[in-house]
């Protein structure tokens, strides 16, 4: 796949920004669904600042996402999780990415529900296999059968993302694609 980054629609990028208005535009999915990578250029075809969450709770807690589920748990993870995302979403409008597990948290998807419209990227068990087996930074797949947590981390959890407001299938194609859907789906809603 070629990563020469191709413009989007100018006019189906204003027609998104005056549906989204002040709100935030808030990625949800799974790990390796794409909400980081198609989130930024979401933002930047919108004009407005992106944020990745896990990031920011990096920086806030001076420790990676791996040494604070090592350190605290995933509770203590998710109530903190929880705090910083409130806390990205009080001004807008900016897209923000989450973890995989952000939304599933009932008082975070309130935040998100009230704050902003959140967008699932909706991707197949190979195409997320495909992005995460690579990498030994997923505190989740730290298991005996990594493959296998992702196939029931995605029965668990695809319930609760497709409460999401608009959902879009990521897939293996070039990301302007995907953002060109995000936008054509934000820009269906009626203007906030």
């Amino acid at each position: 796949m070629n990563d020469v980054t191709e413009p989007v629609s100018e006019a189906l990028a204003e027609r998104a920004k005056a549906a989204l208005g002040r709100r935030n535009l808030v990625f949800v999915g799974l790990m390796g669904a794409g909400k980081s990578a198609i989130g930024r250029m979401t933002a930047l075809a919108l004009g407005v600042p992106f944020i990745d969450s896990d990031h920011e709770i990096e920086r806030v807690s001076r420790m990676t996402i791996s040494d604070l589920f090592a350190a605290y748990g995933e509770e203590e993870f998710r109530a903190l999780e929880t705090r910083v995302i409130k806390r990205l979403l009080n001004s807008g409008p900016r897209v923000v990415s989450t973890g995989g597990g952000a939304y599933i948290n009932e008082r975070t998807r309130r935040h998100i529900r009230k704050q902003g419209l959140s967008v699932w990227l909706n991707a197949d068990l190979d195409v997320l296999w495909e992005r995460v087996n690579k990498r030994d930074t997923r505190p989740l797949l730290k298991t005996e059968n990594p493959r296998q947590t992702l196939e029931n981390l995605m029965h668990a959890r695809y319930p609760i993302y497709a409460e999401a407001d608009l959902t879009v299938l990521s897939r293996d194609v070039k990301k302007e694609a995907i953002v060109e859907e995000v936008l054509a789906a934000l820009a269906a809603l009626p203007k906030k």
